[in-house]
């Protein structure tokens, strides 16, 4: 059982961020490799001239509703199991897990001020 699952079968009802708040806040999703926004392989460097090895490392943009972005990577040892799809998906997972806490900050500070305005 994932964790909110388990939060509604508790039924833990506060306010709270869900994964579905963060796919809401999500309103762009740009996805690149290092050898796309790279002038590395002009390098006479032999190591950062490797340009096929920039192709293993992913990155994952999230911009969210604010206009605010958020990174995530994802980087592949060995080049026989790169998989673009994969690459991307976990790039993205990592730049999620970025926005939690923003997203948390955010509605503790709103939940703060109501509280503050009630007392």
């Amino acid at each position: 059982m994932n964790i909110e699952q388990e939060i509604e079968a508790k039924g833990l009802n506060a306010p709270r961020i869900t994964p579905a708040d963060i796919e809401a806040n999500i309103v762009d999703t740009v996805y690149f490799t290092a050898a796309d926004g790279s002038d590395a392989h002009r390098s006479n460097d032999p190591v950062l001239s490797s340009y096929d090895v920039l192709k293993l490392l992913t990155f994952c943009v999230l911009v969210l509703r604010n206009g605010f972005t958020v990174t995530g990577e994802s980087a592949c040892v060995s080049p026989q199991n790169f998989d673009a799809e994969i690459g991307r998906r976990i790039a993205r997972e990592n730049a999620m897990a970025k926005v939690w806490p923003l997203m948390g900050y955010a509605l503790r500070e709103t939940l703060r001020k109501a509280e503050e305005g009630a007392a």
